[in-house]
């Protein structure tokens, strides 16, 4: 499609779904969104106003929670709008930008899982030195090399050669 004269031309998918079904797979499909949502905010907001909970496992699990939370957010509401007002179009731009946080959120939340059992190994092997390794200052630097890894690996793909 060009728009008046210029030399600019934008692309779309139409994407089909599930022919006959997609009305009935929906509505479990938003049940489970919506329990994810529910639970994962629940949680994050349980660990922010619990200051006892500000200890490096529980900031990993919100590091882990944060991730799931965008990770689902990517597609699920495109798709339930595709199943429920059947809107079949998206964008060149729009699928690469939800391809971009499907997959660099999936790249963080596998490095979060990383982090987390390095938590354990120091707390396991290093008891007595677990709150000395283990800082605020260090774990802010995990949560950016976690951003970094999963921006990183994933934002040249969309580029060609």
């Amino acid at each position: 499609m060009t728009s008046g004269g210029d030399n600019l031309s934008s692309s779309y998918f139409i994407l089909i779904g599930i022919p006959d079904v997609q009305v009935w797979i929906s509505f479990p499909i938003f049940f489970m969104y919506l329990i994810t949502l529910l639970a994962n905010i629940s949680v994050l907001l349980t660990i922010l106003r619990e200051e006892s909970l500000h200890q490096p496992m529980y900031l990993f699990l919100s590091m882990l929670l944060l991730t799931d939370l965008v990770q689902s957010s990517a597609a699920l509401p495109k798709m339930l709008l595709l199943f429920w007002f059947n809107l079949q179009e998206i964008s060149f731009e729009g699928c690469l930008v939800q391809m971009f946080f499907i997959h660099s959120f999936s790249s963080m939340a596998s490095s979060v899982v990383l982090a987390m059992a390095f938590d354990r190994y120091v707390a396991i092997c290093q008891p007595l030195r677990y709150s000395a390794i283990l800082t605020n200052p260090l774990i802010a630097k995990i949560g950016v090399l976690v951003i970094l890894r999963g921006t990183l690996l994933i934002f040249p793909h969309p580029f060609p050669d």
